[in-house]
């Protein structure tokens, strides 16, 4: 791998038609949860609460996805040194970040009253937990290095590293005996169920492009700046 060398310039970017597509987003995922929701009787076993698979496999579909990605443009960087590789995997793990949260909380709540705990460290949990923590990491180490290059070194390094964990956490309920249930497919669920999942899985899609598109807007605008800034020390001396 050659050493990555930080881009002479970064454009500002135009918003275009993104701001368009995120009403859209915004009115399908409200659509989407409707439908699901509306269209999904209780579960023979779970009542009402099954209903909260329409957020938290979703949520969990995007925390891999992003993660993926976060893996892929920290490659990238690393071999052809481009500041739009590292902004863009940092947005993406910024997004992937909020969404294992966000599986982690909805997790929670499923399991207080189908487990009898808030919290267990079952295999799946743990890991995903631990996922969690390692890009709340990457996210701290961007903040606290201030040179760009090494900057985006570091955290690339991070990114490939922690994105190894996701088929950790995909796997843990095959290689370990675990609480959490074995992954379901598009073949083995109740249609009922299945279609209102589907549309939910499009739905966070759309809103995972749309969060990295703009976070990533942001962050050229940053660098922008960043080297403005750094341009005009330099000019000073």
């Amino acid at each position: 791998m050659t050493a990555p060398a930080s881009s002479s310039a970064i454009p500002v970017p135009k918003a275009g038609s993104w701001p368009l597509f995120g009403w859209f987003t915004l009115a399908f995922m409200v659509f989407s949860q409707w439908y699901a929701i509306a269209t999904s009787p209780a579960d023979r076993d779970m009542g009402d609460l099954q209903k909260i698979l329409y957020v938290h496999v979703p949520a969990s579909w995007i925390m891999s996805i992003t993660f993926a990605l976060v893996f892929v443009y920290s490659l990238l960087y690393l071999w052809k040194g481009k500041d739009s590789y590292d902004l863009l995997a940092a947005s993406s793990a910024e997004v992937g970040a909020t969404f294992v949260g966000l599986t982690l909380v909805q997790g929670m709540i499923w399991g207080k009253p189908t487990w009898g705990v808030w919290w267990t460290w079952d295999a799946r949990l743990t890991s995903t937990l631990v996922l969690f923590l390692v890009f709340v990491g990457y996210l701290a180490l961007r903040a606290f290095i201030d040179e760009p290059q090494r900057r985006g070194q570091w955290s690339a390094a991070v990114g490939v590293l922690g994105s190894i964990n996701v088929p950790i956490v995909w796997m843990s309920v095959r290689w370990w005996r675990t609480l959490h249930q074995m992954q379901s497919t598009p073949q083995t669920m109740d249609p009922t169920y299945r279609n209102g999942l589907l549309i939910n899985f499009l739905a966070f899609t759309l809103l995972a492009v749309y969060l990295i598109r703009r976070r990533y807007e942001a962050a050229m605008i940053a660098r922008a700046a960043e080297m403005t800034s750094q341009a005009a020390a330099l000019g000073g001396h």
